[in-house]
């Protein structure tokens, strides 16, 4: 088979990584492509030179080198439509519809969905240009924090937590008015501020049947202690399946997952790929309750870093069985393992950073640890870095979390380029 990988950072490196290493792939004498690529995906798929958001160039190299089955990371391309442009050409594709990639790409969207279909998720208020004048007003009436939400992508920074009304008027102004996120800010979510703890669920389907991946737990903030802006995640562990008991994984199958994905399909957008379910577990007098924080049409990063390595099944065959609606003939299997991943990010990010600076250690880091690349080109022989979040840096361990933990900090410290940063308590509490 010729697969190709749409995205070029360490989800997409994850994910062809995960490929590369699946029995099927070995055993068809398969070949890897992928789009600009990075000095991580390069060394096991052919880069083609073509960014992830030009789809008809994408669509032209798939016709003309015969790709059998294309892989989408990132959002961007699905709200493009490349699923359905692929689809529509007779090709093979993971991931979903433009019309089912909404439940991401639209907060407003997903968010009046799960209310006409009574997925639990937090009480909301939309605002646009129409009713903007009544914003001051609402926010005067509502209890803080409360969480603000750009309607459009804004590569995971367009969600803030607002203390009371000068700070959530100031977001609102910058994503409203100033459009520091383009037309992504024009609507805005405006919902109550849950307190409780989050997982985050993959969920691989066909658009009826599908398999749920082990749970894993990102660390979205920049700071230590889970201080400071929003990022695109600094960290994660899997599984945390242990987070929840028996009755609350019910909840999650039978209250999220299956009302989503029927009602999904009974709205036109039926949803193939995978489905990411950010949940948030509360404590309330009856027990635990889930509520829904977010979808995403796509692996989360950096979850998928920590959840692929878990999987003992062929991934490249759960893949084929979601675009080929088999997933009720798919054995998931899960090795018994702990995961731990810490990114290493430029100084400076989610805001101004400086990239261009060689990175030393890769191989030393690398005996011991899997380092997946997200913002990295090779530059004069070298890798330098080339974004806000740099690496993944990820232990594994058949003991216990502290020995994936450990692993993780003891490599990571191999890795050097200037102004490096990553997070020093990623799974603190695990380590106890």
């Amino acid at each position: 088979m010729n697969i190709l990988i749409v995205g070029n950072g360490g989800r997409e490196h994850t994910i062809a990584w995960k490929i590369f290493n699946s029995l099927s792939f070995k055993e068809s004498n398969s070949k890897l492509f992928c789009t600009t690529g990075n000095p991580g995906i390069n060394e096991i798929a052919e880069p083609i030179g073509i960014k992830p958001d030009e789809i008809d160039l994408l669509l032209k190299f798939a016709k003309d080198n015969n790709v059998d089955f294309t892989v989408v990371g990132p959002e961007v391309p699905l709200s493009l439509g490349i699923a359905d442009v692929f689809k529509g050409n007779g090709l093979t594709i993971f991931g979903p519809s433009r019309l089912a990639s909404e439940i991401e790409t639209s907060k407003v969207f997903s968010k009046d969905f799960m209310a006409r279909n009574n997925i639990p998720t937090a009480k909301y208020r939309v605002f646009d240009d129409n009713n903007y004048p009544e914003v001051q007003e609402y926010l005067s009436n509502v209890i803080f924090p409360i969480v603000i939400k750009a309607d459009g992508l804004a590569a995971g920074k367009g969600v803030y937590i607002a203390r009371d009304i000068q700070d959530s008027m100031t977001f609102i102004n910058d994503i409203h008015n100033n459009l520091i996120f383009g037309t992504s800010g024009l609507r805005f979510v405006i919902e109550e501020y849950l307190t409780g703890f989050e997982v985050s669920v993959f969920v691989i389907t066909d658009g009826t049947d599908f398999k749920i991946l082990p749970f894993a737990q990102d660390f979205k903030k920049i700071g230590e202690g889970d201080t400071g802006k929003n990022t695109g995640g600094m960290g994660s562990f899997a599984p945390a399946n242990f987070l929840v008991n028996d009755e609350t994984y019910d909840k999650i199958t039978k209250r999220v997952i299956i009302p989503t994905l029927n009602n999904m399909r009974k709205e036109g957008r039926e949803f193939k790929g995978c489905l990411y379910c950010g949940l948030m577990i509360v404590k309330e007098n009856d027990g635990y309750q889930t509520y829904v924080i977010e979808f995403n049409c796509r692996f989360g990063d950096p979850e998928t870093q920590s959840v692929l390595p878990l999987i003992k099944s062929d991934f490249l065959q759960l893949l084929i069985a979601s675009s080929g609606d088999k997933i009720n003939q798919y054995n998931l299997e899960v090795n018994d393992l702990y995961s731990l991943c810490v990114v290493a990010a430029s100084g400076g990010y989610p805001d101004k950073h400086t990239t261009g600076y060689v990175v030393e250690g890769l191989d030393k880091a690398g005996t011991e640890c899997l380092v997946f690349h997200s913002g990295t080109k090779e530059s004069d022989n070298n890798v330098v870095t080339n974004g806000g979040r740099v690496l993944s840096v990820v232990g594994v361990s058949d003991l216990s979390f502290k020995d994936a933990r450990d692993k993780v900090y003891s490599n990571i410290e191999k890795i050097t380029f200037e102004n490096m940063y990553f997070r020093k308590d990623i799974g603190g509490k695990l380590a106890l």
